[in-house]
């Protein structure tokens, strides 16, 4: 029986008991936040040892019980597992009589929308996606990150209201995705996000492989400057050798990379390629000095055989994997 009355999706959240399934790095961030707001968190569940230390650590004494348990004590049950497991989750929940009806289930993978929690909308869940367009560290930070936050929100219209109002009390901003759309917003952020980690670490490692004592303290300022121009003026920020056309310039930087750096040359490759088209789109890139540029990047081509380069015969390097981490999210 239900001990709650059925969430009004018309009104203002009113102070909810919350429950995690999953100690991710994000699950006990938005706990802690929802904390902060005045609702109560009451039953987390986690596996590994470092979501036992998260959850005691941003959600002090409150216990670590089996989300089917969490989902008996919770009016509003954060599902903060990998994307891969979600589906799987909601189903499991669902057909074990888990699920409460007028209970609020909210999920934060940024690749889904509501469709992924049908099975426990059918159970009477009142479903809702709210992705944090954040990184996460899985410590107290979080929570101040949190302020200010864009949220990727997707919901039925009937708990539009109720999705915003979450959000805000989280400190963040909603930004309504439909559900069509979230595939390519998700795309979005992991090229803008997680892609970015992977291109500064690799631009420290060469660093550090010249010479320079403090890689940070170089690219600090100068990764700032260009984050700030890119988001104020989007391609028209563009510089460097490729904008400008410096074929000679990109052709010794291929080389030593091969020398240097080997498997950095396809990453190397890919990027100055698209930087190429969207430098000569919008006009940066002139024509006469494209030719010469692009013949480069041609005649550095990453097939078979190229230090660096994926197979052609193995696996597609375009096909779709696992998400960033695996266990909780």
């Amino acid at each position: 029986m239900n001990a709650h009355p059925p969430f009004e999706a018309q009104d203002r959240p009113a102070r909810l008991t919350v429950g995690v399934v999953g100690a991710g790095r994000v699950g006990p961030a938005l706990a802690a936040a929802l904390q902060l707001a005045g609702h109560r968190p009451v039953a987390v569940s986690g596996v590994s040892d470092a979501s036992v230390r998260r959850a005691a650590e941003l959600l002090p004494d409150v216990p670590l019980v089996p989300p089917a348990e969490v989902l008996a004590r919770a009016d509003l049950v954060l599902l903060t597992v990998p994307d891969d497991a979600l589906a799987g989750l909601v189903s499991g929940l669902a057909e074990t009589g888990a699920v409460r009806p007028g209970q609020l289930l909210v999920h934060t993978s940024g690749r889904f929308g509501t469709a992924v929690l049908d099975p426990a909308t059918r159970a009477g869940a009142l479903p809702l996606a709210l992705h944090p367009a954040m990184t996460f560290t899985g410590t107290s930070v979080d929570v101040q990150r949190l302020a200010g936050c864009s949220f990727g929100v997707t919901s039925p219209d009937e708990l539009r209201m109720a999705a915003e109002a979450l959000v805000i009390e989280m400190g963040g901003e909603p930004e309504w995705i439909a559900e069509s759309a979230r595939p390519l917003y998700h795309a979005a952020l992991a090229i803008g996000a997680n892609h970015l980690v992977t291109l500064v670490a690799q631009a420290m490692e060469l660093l550090h492989q010249a010479g320079v004592q403090a890689p940070d303290r170089m690219l600090g300022p100068l990764l700032g400057a260009a984050l700030d121009n890119a988001l104020r003026s989007g391609d028209a920020a563009l510089t460097g050798p490729v904008a400008r056309g410096d074929a000679g310039t990109v052709a010794a930087h291929i080389a030593e990379l091969r020398r240097h750096a080997p498997q950095s040359v396809a990453g190397y490759l890919a990027m100055a390629r698209t930087t190429a088209d969207r430098a000569l789109d919008h006009g940066l890139l002139k024509p006469e000095l494209a030719e010469d540029l692009l013949e480069v990047l041609a005649d550095s081509g990453d097939g078979p055989g190229t230090p660096g380069a994926p197979d052609a015969s193995g696996p597609d390097p375009d096909a779709p994997g696992h998400g960033p981490e695996g266990g909780d999210r």
